[in-house]
């Protein structure tokens, strides 16, 4: 067979409906302009390669906090910090990798890592609005869309290519490093890579957060086959990870957690198998996670370390998506694509030391979904979307009574979640581009919302699970408007979500023993998964605007403001919502330079739920950041393509950070002030 070389395209994985082109992704931007997504019916946070690498994030929500409407959970360094999206986390948004789930454990408890690190990830995409239904009805936050090169989609155009990232860190002597092979010929095309960082206990304005050391490692090979009209591929990605848990308890009985992830993806794509089909593609994974949480029996004896619980997931999912031939409607342009998608995940998290946070159970659903793209004229499309899933899940309901009596009896319970979503994207004179999006969508309750009853020792809790839970229910409504080109670029966004049966881990004031006994003071919170009506409401904002030429650059301004305000229908407020932050700054660029300083302002949350939560004083964070990027216009394959490297520091004034979301926000300190070196080679 001819040896074929298809174009490496970064196609945006919050379409559905992908043309010949790429839609403008992160790749597109150029260094230091605000990356501005216009031509989807919703908001898109991107996050570009070169934005990824000047960060040094060691996870997915320390990457992503500071950005108008995301938040990072920050519940220890090595743990997840797993996104919060406009005031939503957990069970209703979802982490992926190249279009499957990351899986792991980190949505089933705050101090379980995310098994997808930024060391390998070329480019990040926040998914909002209809995109989100291709996923699945878990997703009503958000999709957080992780993409890179680990199932290649194209012969790389000098044959191999190789890149080495490194970096280290101030406030708590931390290294990482990771390399990226890329090889081709014929219709093969091979990818490996392997990362790792340390960092030992961070700095905390005057002292160190104890128990806050990390280390994680991973590795991955994947290969393609190519062919004229697409491709088939396949990887394999091991993940570990060994970090400490900071706080009270973490500190005194040396809390720490090892886990490790193995993970094998497939995913293809036939382009125009015929003249009515467009495209077909599919994803496919099956991932097997375990950790062990460790510490000690007696904090006297450091002699006495043991598995305190452990943590058991496997999860298998496919989809299967075809895209048909644009169809003329004489009004308008139909382009349609209808997609399946099946999952099944078993869980387990058994304890020697008594009955575990739950029994093993299982989950299993399957979905279809159907998007229509109306394109009335080059300047207007509509999109009509709809998604049915059913959900079967079995496992162990316990009950409690008020001394702690356990009852325990089997459960299989059957949710049929639907949703619809509608969506206007216009573009006006100016550059501007106007969207308006209204969704209905439903989601099924979660296992460890239905079948918790014990010790969860990441939120000091004593969980009590809730089998009579229903289908959780949300109506809502963005509009946007965007500007991506000329000297002036912005991005507005406002919504409002209107919760029918919101499911949240209520504290009801108690305290409870290891055994559920909550009749007298102990030293865990008494949690109770419930449902309310509840009501979220916001506003994001983010511009950029060139001012004037400044040697061989451009100087600039940029700001931003994201608030979100969440209440329950009696009026109560919705527990861990982020404050109402402000930030702006100044930047210089040019072909190969940037220089920005930027000022965060978070301002105090007060708006706290009733029982269980304080409040959080206000902070400021200062980020500074120069970095130097150069490209050889046409290299050989023996030869230096890219180079970058740079100086950035994040809280440089070193200040006491709390952060509102986070469980251990009373006990844990944010990293105090702290400077980061880093470089890249690409060969």
């Amino acid at each position: 067979m001819a040896q074929v070389a298809l174009p490496e395209v970064a196609v945006s994985a919050a379409s559905p409906i992908q043309r010949g082109a790429a839609a403008p992704t992160s790749d597109a931007f150029l260094q230091g302009t605000l990356p501005i997504v216009t031509d989807q019916f919703a908001t898109v946070t991107a996050v570009p390669n070169e934005e990824i690498r000047r960060s040094g994030a060691a996870t997915l929500g320390d990457l992503l906090d500071g950005r108008p409407g995301i938040t990072g959970s920050s519940f220890a360094p090595g743990a997840s910090s797993r996104p919060i999206i406009r005031g939503l986390d957990v069970n209703r948004v979802r982490i992926q990798e190249n279009g499957i789930g990351a899986n792991g454990a980190s949505d089933l408890g705050e101090d379980h890592f995310v098994p997808v690190d930024p060391l390998t990830t070329e480019r990040i995409e926040v998914i909002r609005g209809p995109a989100t239904l291709r996923f699945g009805s878990q997703a009503i936050g958000g999709v957080v869309e992780t993409s890179n090169n680990r199932i290649p989609t194209g012969i790389p155009s000098r044959g191999i290519s190789s890149e080495f990232r490194a970096g280290i860190s101030s406030v708590d002597k931390g290294t990482d490093g990771a390399v990226l092979l890329d090889a081709g010929a014929g219709n093969v095309a091979l990818h490996a890579d392997a990362f790792g960082r340390s960092t030992d206990d961070y700095r905390i304005p005057g002292g160190r957060q104890l128990n806050s050391a990390t280390r994680n490692n991973g590795q991955s090979l994947g290969g393609s086959y190519i062919f004229n009209d697409g491709f088939l591929g396949l990887a394999v990605t091991q993940n570990s990870a060994l970090y400490r848990i900071p706080g009270t308890e973490g500190e005194t009985n040396q809390t720490r957690i090892d886990a490790r992830q193995t993970k094998l993806n497939a995913k293809g794509e036939w382009r125009a198998p015929s003249s009515a089909i467009d495209a077909i593609r599919f994803w496919g994974g099956s991932t097997s996670y375990k950790h062990n949480e460790i510490g000690l029996s007696n904090p006297a004896d450091f002699a006495s370390a043991a598995i305190q619980q452990t943590f058991l997931s496997k999860e298998h999912e496919g989809r299967v998506e075809v895209q048909l031939s644009p169809f003329d409607l004489r009004f308008a342009s139909l382009t349609t694509a209808l997609g399946v998608q099946a999952s099944r995940q078993d869980l387990d998290a058994p304890s020697p030391n008594g009955i575990g946070l739950w029994d093993p159970n299982k989950t299993e659903s399957i979905a279809g979904y159907l998007f229509n793209e109306f394109r009335f004229t080059s300047t207007t499309r509509m999109q009509l979307a709809g998604r049915i899933e059913h959900a079967d899940l079995s496992g162990i309901g316990r009950e409690f009574d008020g001394i702690g009596t356990l009852t325990a009896a089997p459960a299989s319970l059957s949710y049929t979640p639907k949703s619809l979503s509608l969506g206007l994207i216009r573009n006006l004179p100016l550059d501007l581009v106007a969207s308006l999006t209204a969704q209905y969508v439903e989601r099924a309750p979660k296992p460890a919302e239905l079948f918790s009853g014990g010790v969860h020792d990441a939120t000091v809790t004593f969980d009590k699970g809730n089998t009579r839970l229903g289908i959780e229910a949300a109506q809502s409504l963005e509009a946007g408007l965007r500007r991506a080109q000329g000297p002036f670029r912005f991005e507005a966004t406002v919504y409002y979500t209107r919760f029918k049966g919101f499911i949240y881990r209520r504290l009801t004031g108690n305290t409870c023993d290891e055994a559920g006994d909550c009749t007298a003071p102990a030293e865990l919170n008494e949690a109770i998964y419930s449902q309310a009506d509840a009501t979220f409401r916001g506003a994001e904002f983010q511009s950029q605007r060139d001012l004037a030429p400044l040697g061989s650059g451009m100087f600039g301004v940029e700001n931003q403001f994201d608030v979100v305000r969440a209440t329950f229908s009696d009026g109560g407020n919705v527990p861990r919502i982020p404050p109402l932050r402000l930030g702006g700054g100044a930047y210089w660029r040019d072909a190969n330079w940037l220089a920005r300083v930027r000022l965060i302002h978070a301002f105090a949350q007060n708006n706290i739920a009733a029982a269980g939560e304080t409040a959080t004083p206000d902070y400021d964070d200062l980020r500074v950041e120069l970095s130097y990027n150069w490209k050889a216009v046409k290299p050989r394959a023996d030869q230096l393509s890219e180079l970058t490297v740079g100086i950035s520091g994040s809280n440089l004034l070193n200040r006491d950070i709390r952060n509102s979301v986070s469980y251990s926000k009373d006990q844990v300190q944010m990293p105090g002030a702290n400077v980061r070196l880093f470089a890249s080679v690409r060969y």
